[in-house]
C-alpha cells in the first residue's frame, strides 16, 4: 500500500482479486472455499435499495453461466450472470404476474437443459392449497407449459439422469390456527414428474399420496404410523432429494420422519423417524450471557433439508419446527433408518467458538441448521450445512459417513437457505433470504481451492471454549506483546477477554465485569501498566457516561462521572473510546466521545487525571459524512512516540459504507489549539483507511469498526459482531502491519488533514496483511 506522506505495503488485495477471477491452483492442500463476491438482490430490482425483494433457493443452467433464484417477497424469478464469480451481474426479473397472478409466490427453481421449472404456490387459503410448475425457457424467460398440482409446493428436485422430478407438496399449516398444531387437512403428498421426451407439453405428472382417505378426511397410512411418525394423517412433507438409483428421500419435518420414495414405480419403500437427542454445553437461555453450561432432552430432530450421500446414506439439518429442532445434523443409514453419525452439539459449539452465536434465540432452536447440500469436488465429497439465525455455513469433509471432518466455516448474509454447489466450475452458491435495512438478501459466490481459509480471523479453541462477541473494544497488554484484551458492549452482560494474536488470533479466557452500580455499556477498554483497567461505559444520556476502574479480577473499583456541564445535554453516542498512559501521579486517561455535543460542530477528546481529579478537553473535527448518514469516532488509541489515533466511520454498512478509517493527532494534547473555537482543536492526519480491509473478504462491509490497538509492533483493529442480532455476526480481526509503516512517528507536528481533502481522493488505501 502506498499513501502519501507515509511508508508502503504491499499489493495484496491486487493478488487476491486476480486469484479471485483466475481458476484456482490447486495445492496438495487446497481444500478451502473462499468468497469471492456477494451480490445484494435488490440490485437487480428495478425499484433498487428500496425494494422488498430476496433471494431464497436458486438453481444454475446447464453451462454454469446463469445463476436463477426464487424471490417470495418480489413474486419473481431473478436471473444473474455468474461468468465471472467475482462480479456477478443482475440480469433481471421475471415477475410472476406475468405467468398467472401477482399473488403467487415462487417457492424453488431447478434449471433443465434449456428451462428453469418454477415451483409456484398458489393457494387461496391454508385449507384450499394449490399450485403449478411452470416451464420457463431460459434463453428468452418464456413461459412454455404449466402443470397443475394438487396442493401447495415446497422443494423441487430433479433426478440425475435428468428422467424425473420430486416435488414436495407441503400444504404446510396455519400457525394461528387453534394452537397451530397437527392436524390440519388437506395432508400432502410428493408429485412426479416424468420428462418422457425434450417437449415439456408431453412431460406426464403422477402423484404420491402419503395417506388415504379423502383430501378433507385424511387417514394415516401403515408405513409411516408403524415408522413412529408424531401425526401420520398430516405429514406435510418439506424438502427431496434423489440419488442416482432413482430413490427419492423427503422429510417431513413436523412428523420427525423421512420417507423414501421409488420414482420408477411411486411406490413407498421405506419410512422412519429421525429420533431424538439429548444436547449438553449449549446455550438454552436468552439472558444476555453466552453460556456453555445449558442442556436440552430429548430433543426431536425436525429435519428440513435433506441430501443424498452415496446412494446409501442420508444426510439432515435438523432445523426444527414446532416441537423440536436438535441445533445440528445427522446423517442415517437409508437401508436401515438407523443412525450413522449426529453433530450433537458440535456445530451449537461451532458457532461460540466463532463468536456467530445468536444469543438472542438460545431459548429456542439456537443456530437452526435448515439448508444442506453434497458434492463431490476434486474426487472428494463435501457436506455444507447453512444455519439460518447465525449466517454460517459448515462444510464437512464426508468422505467417511461415519465420521465427518470439519473443514470450515463460510460466513454469510443473514438467514442463508438455499445452498447450491456447482462443482463444474469449482464454485458454492449461497442464497440468504433475509432482508433487513442492516443487511440486505444476497447471493455470495465461494470459489474452491484456496490453501488456506479466509475465515475466522479470530476465534476460541472448543476444547476450551470462551464464547464471545459484541467486542466493541481493543487494547494492547503493557506486560505481552502477543496479547490484546477486548470488551464487549452492552449486548451481552460485560466481560473482558483475552486475546492471542497468531493466524487466527484466540480468545483465550474472560471475565466478568462484577460490582457497578448500574448495567453497564462498554464501548472501550485499556490495560493499565500497573495491572487492572480503564474502560469507558456510554450512557443513555450525558450523565450515565463514566470512566470504569477495574481490577485484574473484573471488579469495579472506581466509577468516573463526566463533567454534566460538559456532556450533560448528550443524550446518546456519548463515551466510545479510552486510553491511558503513565503510572501513579502521572496516570493520564484519554478518551473520546463518539459524536458532538449539541450546539457544537465538533466532537470532544477528554483527559482525565486520577491523582487530581482534573478533566481537560479538546476537539476533534470530523470529515463530512455523506447526506443522511453521520460520522463519529469509535476508539481512541496511544501510539509509541506519544501522539494518538482514532477510528473514525461512518454508520453504514454494505455497499453504503464510504468512511472507515484511521487517523492520528500528535501529544501531548496540551501543547496544541487553535483559538477558533471554545475549546482547542487537534490536528489530524489520516493514517489508513480501512474500508479495503472490511471489503477485502469480499462479504457484507461491516458498520462497526470499532477495535484498534498496537500490541507488540503490529497495529490490530476488530470490528463488532452486534451479537449476530441483525447483522451477520462475521467479525473482522486483521493486522495491519508495523506501527512505523501504518502511523508517522516523529517528533515534529502533523499537518492538518483539512489541507489533503477528503478521504476519497487520497491515494492511500490500506491492505489486510496476514495474521501471522
Amino acid at each position: 500500500m502506498s499513501r502519501a506522506a507515509t511508508k508502503s505495503f504491499g499489493l495484496m488485495a491486487a493478488v487476491l482479486l486476480a486469484s479471485a477471477i483466475a481458476p484456482p491452483v490447486m495445492a496438495d492442500n487446497a481444500e478451502y472455499f473462499e468468497r469471492v463476491a456477494t451480490y445484494p438482490v435488490y440490485q437487480n430490482h428495478p425499484d433498487g435499495a428500496q425494494a422488498t425483494t430476496a433471494a431464497e433457493i436458486s438453481t444454475v443452467s446447464s453451462d454454469g453461466n446463469t445463476l436463477i433464484y426464487s424471490d417470495a417477497l418480489s413474486g419473481s424469478i431473478g436471473f444473474l450472470d455468474i461468468r465471472d464469480p467475482s462480479s456477478p451481474r443482475g440480469l433481471g426479473l421475471l415477475g410472476l404476474h406475468e405467468l398467472g397472478s401477482a399473488e403467487d409466490e415462487p417457492t424453488s427453481v431447478a434449471a433443465y437443459g434449456q428451462y428453469v421449472l418454477v415451483v409456484v404456490n398458489s393457494s387461496a387459503s391454508y385449507g384450499d392449497p394449490s399450485g403449478r410448475v411452470d416451464v420457463v425457457r431460459i434463453s428468452d424467460r418464456k413461459l412454455v407449459h404449466s402443470i397443475k398440482l394438487s396442493g401447495q409446493p415446497d422443494s423441487i428436485a430433479i433426478s440425475k439422469d435428468g428422467a424425473y422430478a420430486g416435488i414436495a407438496i407441503e400444504n404446510e399449516r396455519d400457525e394461528e390456527l387453534g394452537e397451530g398444531g397437527l392436524p390440519q387437512a388437506p395432508a400432502g403428498a410428493v408429485a412426479i414428474i416424468d420428462f418422457k421426451d425434450k417437449n415439456p407439453e408431453s412431460w406426464r405428472l403422477r402423484e404420491v399420496p402419503l395417506t388415504s382417505g379423502t383430501r378433507s378426511d385424511p387417514k394415516l397410512l401403515p408405513l409411516l404410523a408403524k415408522a413412529g411418525l408424531d401425526t401420520p394423517e398430516d405429514p406435510e412433507p418439506e424438502y427431496v432429494s434423489i440419488n442416482t438409483k432413482n430413490q427419492l428421500a423427503v422429510t417431513l419435518q413436523e412428523n420427525n420422519g423421512v420417507v423414501l420414495i421409488d420414482l420408477r414405480t411411486a411406490k413407498l419403500k421405506r419410512a422412519f423417524s429421525t429420533g431424538t437427542v439429548d444436547l449438553e454445553g449449549i446455550d438454552t437461555k436468552d439472558d444476555g450471557q453466552l453460556d456453555v453450561n445449558g442442556s436440552l432432552d430429548a430433543v426431536p430432530r425436525e429435519p428440513d433439508a435433506i441430501a443424498w450421500l452415496q446412494d446409501r446414506y442420508l444426510a439432515t439439518a435438523n432445523e426444527g419446527d414446532w416441537k423440536g429442532g436438535s441445533r445440528g445434523f445427522t446423517i442415517f443409514d437409508s437401508r436401515t433408518g438407523k443412525i450413522v453419525w449426529d453433530a450433537g452439539n458440535s456445530l451449537e459449539q461451532l458457532a461460540l467458538s466463532q463468536g456467530l452465536f445468536p444469543e438472542g434465540r438460545a431459548d429456542k432452536k439456537g443456530t437452526e441448521p435448515e439448508g444442506l447440500a453434497i458434492a463431490n469436488y476434486n474426487g472428494v465429497d463435501y457436506g455444507f450445512v447453512a444455519t439460518e439465525r447465525a449466517n454460517f455455513v459448515a462444510v464437512y469433509d464426508l468422505s467417511d459417513p461415519k465420521s465427518p471432518r470439519y473443514v470450515q466455516t463460510l460466513p454469510t448474509t443473514n438467514g442463508p437457505e438455499g445452498l447450491l454447489p456447482i462443482p463444474g466450475r469449482n464454485l458454492l452458491a449461497v442464497a440468504s433470504e433475509t432482508d433487513e435495512d442492516q443487511v440486505r438478501s444476497a447471493v455470495s459466490l465461494y470459489s474452491f481451492g484456496a490453501d488456506q481459509p479466509q475465515f475466522p480471523q479470530l476465534e476460541s479453541n472448543t476444547k476450551s471454549l470462551v464464547p464471545f462477541g459484541a467486542l466493541s473494544g481493543l487494547s494492547s497488554d503493557p506486560k505481552d506483546p502477543n496479547k490484546l484484551y477486548a470488551v464487549s458492549d452492552n449486548a451481552y452482560a460485560s466481560r473482558i477477554y483475552s486475546i492471542t494474536t497468531g493466524n487466527p488470533a484466540t480468545v483465550d479466557s474472560s471475565i466478568p465485569v462484577t460490582g457497578a452500580s448500574t448495567d453497564l455499556d462498554l464501548e472501550g477498554i485499556a490495560a493499565r501498566e500497573e495491572g487492572g483497567f480503564w474502560a469507558a461505559n456510554e450512557g443513555s444520556t450525558g450523565k450515565n457516561n463514566k470512566l470504569v476502574k477495574i481490577d485484574e479480577t473484573g471488579k469495579v473499583q472506581q466509577e468516573v462521572a463526566l463533567p454534566s456541564e460538559v456532556v450533560g445535554s448528550l443524550q446518546k453516542q456519548g463515551l466510545e473510546g479510552v486510553s491511558v498512559r503513565g503510572t501513579g501521579k502521572d496516570e493520564e486517561v484519554v478518551f473520546t466521545l463518539q459524536r458532538e455535543v449539541p450546539g457544537e460542530s465538533f466532537v470532544r477528546i477528554g483527559t482525565y487525571k486520577p491523582s487530581t481529579g482534573d478533566f481537560s478537553w479538546f476537539g476533534y473535527k470530523l470529515d463530512p459524512a455523506v447526506e443522511g448518514t453521520w460520522n463519529g469516532l469509535s476508539e481512541i488509541t496511544a501510539l509509541p512516540d506519544g501522539s494518538y489515533a482514532v477510528i473514525e466511520r461512518d454508520n453504514q454498512p454494505g455497499p453504503a459504507a464510504k468512511h472507515k478509517a484511521i487517523y492520528q493527532f500528535e501529544g501531548p494534547l496540551a501543547q496544541q489549539g487553535d483559538s477558533g473555537e471554545s475549546v482547542p482543536m487537534v490536528h489530524k492526519k489520516l493514517a489508513v483507511d480501512v474500508l479495503p480491509v472490511l471489503e477485502q473478504s469480499h462479504g457484507w462491509t461491516h458498520e462497526k469498526l470499532e477495535g484498534l490497538a498496537v500490541a507488540g509492533d503490529q497495529v490490530y483493529v476488530v470490528t463488532d459482531n452486534d451479537a449476530v442480532d441483525e447483522a451477520t455476526g462475521e467479525i473482522v480481526f486483521a493486522k495491519l502491519g508495523a506501527v512505523a509503516n501504518v502511523f508517522d512517528l516523529q517528533d515534529s507536528p502533523l499537518p492538518d488533514a483539512a489541507s489533503q481533502g477528503p478521504i476519497s481522493e487520497k491515494p492511500g488505501r490500506a491492505q489486510l496483511v496476514p495474521l501471522a
